[in-house]
């Protein structure tokens, strides 16, 4: 059996130990052809940014005394356009992005390089995973990677995730034995409320630490903070097109062709 090509990605860095987990998971299953491209330093928090004023590098990286991947001086974004457009001989069958350190919940998938990488994949065409675990501190990568390993299977073995929607997985930072499960959720109503730590560099100019406290909203049974903080991998499906459906008709009402 041809063994399918898996593109393997990150916002945490090629060096993350998260990203390596995934590697070792999926070279060890045997049915992947594991490919990786991923930022050569951490760009947590870019979004979905991507280069264009200036040429983007890219060297071979190596681990253990062995090719890695490739180590790109960009963006997780512009990291999947190369891979998909230029790097790789083949389109690859699925994307993975992660595994990232702390989750990727409710107001953070608009910021989140790992999540933008995933929906990169899915704007060149590519089933693509997002896949995270909620702990900042000391995280455990072995389950989430053969959970990423088994969600791959799946995804290519039903022909690939509907046109233009791509998954948000996040396990939960705790022992796999007490994990309870799977819950299919929504994206939560979380976020934080910044605040803005003001000083002064040697020579007088001022600067800014960014800081900020968490924000619990309207948190529903259904959504991905209540199931991970529960003790559930939350899987979230997300579309990266962004119109508000509902709000259609309301804009309608306005009768805002008449305004020109």
């Amino acid at each position: 059996m041809k063994r399918r090509t898996v593109l393997l990605t990150n916002d945490d860095g090629i060096g993350a130990e998260g990203i390596y987990s995934l590697f070792r998971a999926f070279e060890e299953d045997g049915n992947f052809d594991v490919k990786v491209v991923a930022p050569e330093r951490e760009s947590s928090a870019v979004g979905h940014a991507i280069t264009v004023f200036r040429p983007i590098s890219v060297r071979d990286d190596y681990q253990d005394g062995s090719f890695f991947g490739f180590a790109v001086d960009g963006t997780p974004a512009d990291c999947v356009k190369l891979a998909v457009g230029a790097l790789l001989k083949e389109r690859p069958d699925i994307l993975i992005s992660g595994i990232n350190r702390g989750g990727n919940l409710g107001e953070n998938v608009i910021y989140s390089g790992t999540v933008s990488a995933a929906t990169e994949g899915t704007v060149c065409g590519v089933s693509s995973v997002a896949i995270s675990v909620d702990d900042l501190k000391n995280p455990n990568y072995e389950y989430a990677s053969l959970l990423a390993v088994k969600i791959a299977s799946k995804i290519l073995s039903i022909g690939g995730l509907p046109k233009g929607t791509l998954l948000n997985i996040n396990v939960p930072g705790i022992d796999r034995e007490r994990i309870k499960g799977i819950k299919i959720t929504v994206q939560s109503d979380i976020g934080f409320k910044d605040n803005f730590v003001r000083r002064q560099d040697p020579r007088g100019r001022d600067y800014y630490w960014m800081d900020g406290d968490f924000l619990e909203r309207n948190i529903g049974n259904d959504s991905d903070y209540k199931a991970v903080k529960s003790g559930y991998v939350s899987v979230t499906p997300i579309h990266y097109d962004m119109t508000d459906y509902k709000s259609l008709d309301y804009l309608k009402s306005w009768d805002i062709e008449k305004l020109i």
